[in-house]
């Protein structure tokens, strides 16, 4: 007898990875980034690491990614959000904190970023689709 397949992952085979992520609009565009060899634009941020606080790993790699120092005070946590993450295997779920906040110096690519690029409402279905839900929720309501 053969095993029947089911659409839902067994729930010991999940695996999350925390990031952080910066929301940063210019008018009704925002800021997304590419990274070599991927086909989508993404919110700019990325993993936190170990013993690493989310507020801590979003002015890190904004650093890394963009070259920008983020100013503290103006970081403010919009929230949080998880879905299957773009490109990764079945059940690996990545979940999302992010965060809007003023910055300071200019804004270009850093080491793994090919690209940055303000993406308008229209050209939205150019992101990664975990950045297609968080904007549109948060800007489309």
């Amino acid at each position: 007898m053969r095993a029947s397949s089911h659409s839902t992952t067994d729930p010991a085979l999940i695996k999350v990875i925390e990031t952080a992520n910066w929301i940063l609009r210019d008018g009704e565009n925002i800021l997304s980034v590419r990274s070599h060899g991927r086909d989508r634009f993404y919110l700019p941020g990325g993993k936190i690491d170990p013993g690493e606080t989310a507020r801590e790993a979003i002015k890190r790699e904004i650093k890394e990614e963009l070259g920008v120092d983020l100013i503290p005070g103006t970081l403010r946590q919009l929230g949080t959000f998880a879905g299957q993450g773009h490109n990764l295997p079945e059940g690996s779920i990545v979940r999302m904190t992010c965060f809007t906040g003023y910055y300071c110096g200019t804004l270009a690519p850093e080491r793994e970023i090919a690209e940055l690029r303000w993406l308008s409402p229209r050209e939205r279905h150019l992101m990664a689709p975990m950045g297609q839900k968080i904007t549109a929720a948060l800007f489309d309501i």
